[in-house]
């Protein structure tokens, strides 16, 4: 997908303790480098961090041979487990799709949330992150959904994506996970969870 450049613009130089700045006329975009874009990129890339630390502790618990043939049943049962999405999410990084369970994940956490402002912020980042045509992670969203986003952003809700979040689910479901069931990441942990079994 072609990247759209913007125009760097940089506002007047800002005195010591005076406030920040809220947003630009860009930071919609995410493609300036204004300091509330900036504070999005430093929450964003914490954020990054404590889901790597919940990856690594999920590697830590490895499923049962129980759970991975019942992964191979349900679709619905994988993505309920943390460990599932996270073998899930390592075979469609493989076909360059982790986007879609990204912006799946991200729908969840957005349907939590309860305080108005922290809605705003997060619909906005999902936005950014997963629905701009400018984004490198966005998804495939028909134009009716995508047109039905558009008109939430004025009073962004924590329920905005649902349609959006079912589209992507569906699609994981019919297309991505009848391939991960045949990969060798899910395989291969099965042969291995199979193997002491067989031993005994």
């Amino acid at each position: 997908m072609r990247k759209r450049q913007a125009a760097h613009i940089e506002g007047p130089p800002q005195a010591p303790g005076q406030p920040r700045p809220n947003t630009c006329c860009l930071c919609w975009c995410g493609c300036c480098k204004c300091l509330w874009n900036e504070d999005r990129m430093e929450r964003s890339e914490r954020q990054t961090c404590t889901k790597m630390d919940s990856i690594e502790a999920a590697d830590e618990q490895h499923p049962s041979l129980e759970e991975l043939v019942s992964w191979a049943r349900s679709f619905e049962m994988m993505m309920r487990s943390l460990e599932g999405r996270e073998i899930f999410r390592e075979f469609l990084r493989s076909e360059y799709s982790e986007e879609n369970l990204l912006f799946w994940l991200a729908c969840e956490e957005l349907k939590k949330e309860t305080n108005p402002a922290v809605v705003d912020e997060k619909a906005r980042i999902i936005y950014e992150d997963y629905v701009s045509i400018l984004s490198p992670k966005e998804v495939s969203l028909d134009s009716r959904v995508r047109e039905g986003i558009n008109q939430s952003l004025a009073e962004p809700s924590n329920l905005m994506y649902e349609e959006a979040q079912l589209q992507i689910y569906t699609l994981m479901h019919r297309d991505s996970y009848p391939r991960f069931l045949n990969s060798s990441v899910y395989r291969d942990l099965l042969d291995s969870r199979r193997r002491p079994c067989l031993e005994t």
